[in-house]
Parts: C-alpha cells; sequence; structure tokens
C-alpha cells in the first residue's frame, strides 16, 4: 500500500525559493490548536505535543482502511490583535494557530474520535482543544527562509517590499510552514517557508 504524500501531490505547498514568489493555493483542511503566548512558553510547547499524536492517531484510522499517508509538517500562523506590536519586545501577546495538514479524506468524526482516544491514553494537556478546520489563503507570496527563527526579518523585509512593488497587500496571518526539524538540525541550517496570502 502506497502512502500519500502531500510534499509529492502537492510540491507547491512544501517548497518556496530563495527570492519572493506568488503562487495559488487550493482550500485544505488542517489539525488546529490555538492560544497565545511565546515559542518558548509551555503554552506552545504543550500544544505542539498536543497535536502530534492527533495526527499519528488519525494516520492510524486511516491505515487501517488502506488510506495510509505521510503526517506532514508543521505549520503555524501568528499575529496580535489590532494595535498592538509585533515583535520580540512583545511575544506574550503573540497568537497563534499551530497546524498540521491533513488528506481529504480525514473527517471531523476521525479527530474527534482520534482527540478522545489520546486524551484517554495519554493524558496529555490541551489535547482536547485540536479540532479540524478548513484553510483557505488562495493568491499568497512566500519565500524559503534559512537559519534561526529569531532571525526572520531580512526575509520578511524582502516579501514587504515585493508586496508594495507589485501593489499586493496582506490578506492574512504570517504563516510559517517548519521543512526542518529542530531537534536534529543545526540552527543556522533551518528551513522555514514564510507565507501571507495577498490580495
Amino acid at each position: 500500500m502506497e502512502k500519500l504524500d502531500l510534499k509529492k501531490t502537492d510540491p507547491n505547498y512544501y517548497r518556496a525559493r530563495k527570492k519572493p514568489q506568488v503562487l495559488d493555493f487550493d482550500p485544505h483542511c488542517s489539525l488546529t490548536i490555538t492560544g497565545i503566548g511565546a515559542p518558548e512558553e509551555d503554552r506552545f510547547l504543550q500544544s505542539i505535543a498536543a497535536i502530534y499524536p492527533v495526527a499519528y492517531t488519525v494516520k492510524k484510522y486511516c491505515q487501517r482502511d488502506s488510506k495510509d499517508f505521510v503526517v506532514p509538517k508543521l505549520e503555524c500562523f501568528w499575529w496580535v490583535d489590532e494595535g498592538l506590536e509585533f515583535s520580540e519586545d512583545t511575544k506574550s501577546d503573540w497568537q497563534w494557530q499551530l497546524m498540521i495538514r491533513m488528506p481529504e479524506y480525514v473527517t471531523h468524526d476521525m479527530v474527534d474520535q482520534a482527540v478522545e482516544e489520546v486524551v484517554k491514553k495519554k493524558g496529555i494537556p490541551y489535547v482536547n482543544e485540536v479540532i479540524l478546520k478548513p484553510i483557505h489563503e488562495g493568491k499568497s507570496i512566500q519565500m524559503m527562509h534559512t537559519g534561526s527563527y529569531y532571525q526572520e526579518e531580512e526575509t520578511i523585509n524582502q516579501l514587504m517590499t515585493y508586496m508594495q512593488l507589485n501593489n499586493l497587500t496582506m490578506n492574512g496571518f504570517h504563516h510559517e510552514i517548519y521543512i526542518s526539524d529542530p531537534r536534529k538540525t543545526a540552527e543556522e541550517k533551518l528551513k522555514t517557508i514564510i507565507r501571507y496570502a495577498v490580495k
């Protein structure tokens, strides 16, 4: 049985150039969990620990139905309330939505069942906040950032400059797709797609 690998069936979603590029992305559904605070705080780290077992439990259900898939890369939307500054000095105000994209055959019932199973078996905090949610960014601008998550300013500035030069405006959140595993990759070699929906 061949596993569905979204990196292969939708390669543009998980691939980016080293310079700004405009693409159009179709709707899909993702497991999501939402919170507020800095990425190094327990709430964020525990939410990562909550979303992954749900993803792998859903994968187990699909595998039993001969619809196995490779669990995709972790992603995150980042934003702040209107009027607040999105900077390193205000990380406690950062809002985020962690996401793991799911194949189109994954249903809300499957996710609800997976959440219930993980809660019973593992007792991990925040698991019951994981839900399946539709995501549609459509027209977007993106590029690959290489290096620390805390040194994205130059990459973001390139994207913003491209938007200005091409009469584009943001139409969504700061979106990061974590191509590299920070547990296995040197900080200076981390690869992260930075994406913004635009209009």
